[in-house]
């Protein structure tokens, strides 16, 4: 009897493990919904910094490897 009690507490708790485990995981595409909206919650003069970076370069490299300083 004692080990059939056991083995229902060692289930319960790697089902509990499991299902803790699934919700933190979360999904790639939240990190990036997260990371949108705070953006969107920045003024604008904050996001201007942002999108500035964020923009792509018009081609022209001032660099030797034409890798514009990175």
């Amino acid at each position: 009897m004692p080990v059939v009690v056991g083995a229902i507490v060692v289930l319960l708790a790697l089902a509990a493990f499991f299902v803790l485990a699934a919700r933190r995981r979360g999904h790639p595409s939240d990190d990036i919904d997260s990371f949108r909206r705070q953006i969107d919650a920045l003024s604008p003069e904050a996001r201007r910094q942002t999108s500035e970076r964020m923009k792509p370069s018009d081609g022209r490299s001032t660099d030797d490897d034409g890798a514009n300083g990175t």
